[in-house]
Parts: C-alpha cells; structure tokens; sequence
C-alpha cells in the first residue's frame, strides 16, 4: 500500500467520531472483541462500550480518535470478531456557531472531549437529529441572532441537568443521514427520560426539530460485556 493511501484522514479540528450498533452472529468470539477494543484503545481510540436495551442491538461501541482510519481499523476488528454492524452514526466532535464569545476552555472541551465524562453515569443513550425545512418551519431561513436566542434558551434547559447528564453533541452534515448526533450519559434512566422531555418544549426543537430513532442501553466494561452478548 503507498504512503498516501494509509496517511492518516483527519479533521482540521476536533475528533472523528463514530457509534457502532451491532448484534452477534454465530461466529461472535468475546476474546476477540475485547482484543479488538484495546488494539483500538492502544491505538489512541476513547471508546465505550454499551450493553444495548431492546430489539435495535445488543452491544453499542462509541470512538473518537482524530484519524478516521483509527476508527475504520476498530470497526473492521469489531466486525472480524464476530458482531454484525445493523446501524451506525459517523459525526465529527464541533463547537456550535452559537458558541462564539464562549471561553477557549469549553470551546476545547467541545473539540476533544473526553471519554467516558465521568464514572458514574452509566445510563446511556444515542440519537440523530437535523432542523427542519418546512415551509413553515425553516430553520435555515431564520435570522442568525434568533436562531442564537433560541439555541440559548435550548441550552438553558439543558443545563438545568449540570451533574446529571454530559451530553455530546457531534456534527454530521455531509456525514451522515441527519445533522447532528446526540449522546447522553446520565446518573439514572429517568434523568435521560427528563432531560429529552425538558428540552422539547423548547421552541429550537419543538418547532423545529427532526429525530431518528433511539438507542438505549448501559455503560459496560468490554471484558464484562463480551461475555454477556
């Protein structure tokens, strides 16, 4: 293979992310998928994994890594061990345009988050979501300092769960089939059934809000979860 063929596809800024929603085949060997998530982890990959909640999958994988092809190596080790991949979410780690006049520090933050956010948040939860284009309802027809005004009020009720839930918030316009992807990390199931219930009644995604299907489940260790699938 060249050079140019294996250099690395980074983004200019932030972290290349991606969720792998998977179910086992007859071929699923646990060591092997554990050896696949610390080759990765070895490699510079944050990940975690999650034991999956309901028909949808039954194990969850979550990575960053700034070269995409870090990412592609995990899933193709994944896959190798046996899981099948029955949906999945590319996204980049980004700072909203609504953020400007923030402190560098969050901005940061934003960029190169950290995985897992804290120890204690086990309940975990995945879905996409874009604005709308309706004609009655155009997000992108809005005047920038209303479409701020109303990010700002979304992000007040969000904050409201501050020790809660940590929520990642990844872009993937021209990535993948909605705008945004959305992970949440909470203390308790309810706290994620809350905090998705608060923020709708903002009018950012009341009015203008589109989502995809959810994915729930709980953050599990990789050595305890292969053995569980």
């Amino acid at each position: 293979m060249s050079d140019s063929a294996s250099a690395p596809v980074s983004p200019s800024t932030g972290l290349g992310v991606v969720h792998l929603f998977c179910k086992p085949t007859p071929m699923y060997e646990p060591e092997a998928l554990v050896s696949a998530v610390k080759a990765a982890e070895a490699a510079g990959c944050q990940i975690v994994t999650v034991a999956m909640l309901g028909h949808k999958a039954d194990v969850a994988v979550m990575a960053m890594h700034v070269d995409l092809r870090q990412l592609r190596a995990l899933q193709t080790g994944v896959q190798r061990a046996g899981l099948e991949v029955v949906d999945s979410y590319v996204s980049l780690t980004e700072s909203s345009e609504y953020a400007k006049g923030m402190p560098e520090e969050m901005i940061r933050g934003r960029l190169y988050p950290n995985l897992p956010p804290n120890d204690q948040l086990k309940a975990w939860c995945f879905y996409p979501m874009s604005k709308k284009r309706e004609a009655h309802a155009n997000w992108f027809t809005l005047p920038y300092d209303e479409r701020k005004d109303l990010m700002h009020e979304h992000g007040t009720s969000g904050r409201k769960f501050a020790g809660r839930i940590v929520q990642y918030v990844t872009g993937s316009a021209g990535l993948d089939d909605f705008e945004w992807g959305v992970t949440l990390f909470g203390g308790t199931p309810d706290d994620l059934k809350e905090v998705v219930y608060t923020m709708r009644f903002d009018q950012a995604s009341a009015l203008y809000g589109e989502f995809g299907a959810f994915y729930t489940g709980m953050v599990t260790p990789v050595d305890e979860l292969a053995t569980q699938i």
